[in-house]
């Protein structure tokens, strides 16, 4: 019998193509979920269950943490990217990792097709196909949602004419939860006008006042919380809670989709939009001017690239290098002030802080240059748009 590798996640699109691939298209069909942080030991129980149920041959949990974090947080973190100054690219890396890990177990199984339940409007398809093709360009790729153009209805029709009675009511929100953050949708992202509802939110206000937070990093990395040692992956984890309890971190982020249209899209993440934030606050003091020039630059193209499927372009692995190299100062505390809806940057500490008392304070006083050295220096540097003015006859009024 014909092997297919379906990634799955027991909704209801997953869930019919698990039904239609055995039915219709007389697969075998293997099911796997990738979890980056979004289900918890019962939930994936219950996911596995419901697997068997529908006719899965053989299903398998993968949890890659550790693995997602190596490979994609750390460089999102290095590069403090933001998509559009907003949005730390919760779904979209997320989704990358999960489509290289549904490939790699498809070709140890040995299956010669794999398939997923995107639809044909949105980014998904497009990350989950490009990293198939690259990675296993021998694999067919099936697409039953996209290709038959269900609409919902349909798909619950389908799989209660044979035998699957399912409650499918639609959320009023559709949550996606990982380590790096939470999407959410509602039907007042479908507008251009109107917030998502305190709510909608999977984290609600549970704490008032303000608490302090000490955040370690080493070479860029989150090491500890509190003075408590950690793997960044469980530091993530910790801050999340922490914050989360604050309702901080909601925001709606808009872009322009792969395919050319608007999209918008709510989203959770106290703990990314902190560490983001405390770890960009630590190399303004610990890095030169040029390299934070250049990391603004690349860490934006990175996280471009990554929110767009193309994570296997070379040029990716060049970034990261260079970006890795720049944390080599990156070390110290970050003071962080945890306040309803908002955080704060109190400030940091760091051997490596370059705003050194011993060369000067800004404003205030000159230790290693005199006046005649300032008054020299202002004139070379004016050098250049001296001569052109007076060349050209430039004034100004």
């Amino acid at each position: 019998m014909k092997k297919v590798v379906l990634a799955y996640s027991g909704g209801l699109d997953t869930s019919y193509c698990l039904k239609y691939l055995k039915n219709e298209q007389g697969y075998e069909v293997h099911t796997v979920l990738i979890n980056t942080g979004g289900f918890d030991d019962a939930e994936l129980k219950a996911i596995e269950d419901r697997a068997y149920e529908l006719g899965s041959a053989k299903h398998a949990n993968l949890t890659i943490l550790d693995k997602y974090y190596d490979k994609a947080i750390k460089y999102l973190i290095y590069g403090n990217v933001l998509k559009n100054n907003t949005y730390p690219l919760s779904v979209s890396a997320e989704r990358v990792f999960q489509a290289i890990e549904a490939i790699k177990y498809a070709k140890s199984v040995g299956a010669t097709a794999i398939a997923h339940g995107s639809t044909g409007a949105g980014n998904d398809q497009i990350r989950f196909d490009l990293i198939f093709q690259t990675i296993a360009p021998e694999i067919e790729i099936i697409t039953p949602i996209r290709d038959l153009k269900l609409s919902r209805q349909e798909e619950v029709d389908y799989l209660s004419k044979n035998g699957v009675h399912y409650s499918w009511e639609k959320a009023q929100y559709s949550i996606n939860k990982g380590l790096w953050g939470t999407s959410v949708g509602g039907k007042e992202t479908l507008t251009s006008s109107q917030p998502l509802p305190s709510e909608a939110y999977p984290s609600q206000l549970q704490k008032e006042g303000e608490e302090k937070v000490i955040l370690e990093f080493k070479k860029g990395e989150l090491v500890a919380v509190n003075g408590v040692a950690d793997k960044p992956s469980n530091n993530i984890v910790v801050l999340e809670k922490l914050a989360s309890a604050y309702a901080i971190g909601r925001d709606i982020h808009v872009g322009d989709t792969i395919i050319g249209i608007k999209g918008r899209v709510g989203f959770e993440a106290a703990a990314p939009l902190i560490i983001i934030k405390a770890h960009h606050l630590l190399e303004k003091h610990t890095l030169g001017k040029w390299q934070q020039y250049w990391k603004e630059q690349l860490g934006n193209w990175y996280g471009m690239l990554f929110h767009e499927g193309q994570f296997l372009d070379p040029v990716m692995r060049n970034i990261e290098t260079f970006l890795e190299d720049t944390q080599k100062t990156v070390n110290g505390k970050v003071f962080v002030s945890l306040k309803p809806y908002h955080f704060s940057l109190d400030g940091i500490e760091s051997d490596n802080d370059l705003m050194n008392t011993g060369f000067g304070q800004y404003g205030e006083m000159n230790n290693a240059w005199t006046s005649e050295d300032a008054k020299g220096f202002i004139k070379i540097l004016g050098n250049a748009q001296n001569i052109f003015s007076s060349v050209n006859n430039e004034t100004y009024e």
